[in-house]
């Protein structure tokens, strides 16, 4: 089982299966790997390396990613204003990402990156301003 701390931010390592002779298969078990249970998988590649996706937080969802290819920068800020940067650039790293954290991604042009999802998709989930998430840290004012 994994151990990290679900109130932040923080790397989860896979085992890597394999040489470099005959490549890699690298396994995330869910519930044992994956801090929760999975109800949503997606990927991204394509993405030009001039471009930042995310800009958002989740109110209730955990997130997994994952650079199955290339590289991807990770910029997080967490409710309260700590932030980190965070590099993926091995199939075998993922970096766990807990509800109410701010996330920015950029992309080297071969990257392809997996997120696993704790809930479904819902656009009430999402927070898009980077203001309305800031003023999270101080409500009164």
């Amino acid at each position: 089982m994994i151990s990290v701390d679900l109130s932040r931010p923080g790397v989860i390592e896979f085992v890597p299966i394999g040489d470099a002779s005959i490549g890699f298969l690298t396994v995330a078990a869910l519930q044992r790997d994956i801090p929760y249970e999975v109800r949503r998988v997606f990927w991204t590649y394509g993405t030009p390396p001039d471009v930042t996706r995310g800009g958002h937080a989740h109110y209730r969802t955990n997130t997994v990613l994952v650079a199955v290819s290339g590289k991807i920068v990770v910029s997080t800020e967490l409710v309260g204003g700590a932030s980190e940067e965070f590099v993926l650039d091995t199939p075998c790293r993922g970096l766990y990402l807990p509800p109410l954290c701010w996330r920015t991604m950029k992309y080297t042009a071969s990257a392809v990156q997996i997120a696993f999802e704790s809930t479904d998709y819902s656009a009430e989930d999402y927070i898009r301003s980077l203001d309305d998430f800031r003023g999270m840290r101080n409500p009164s004012g």
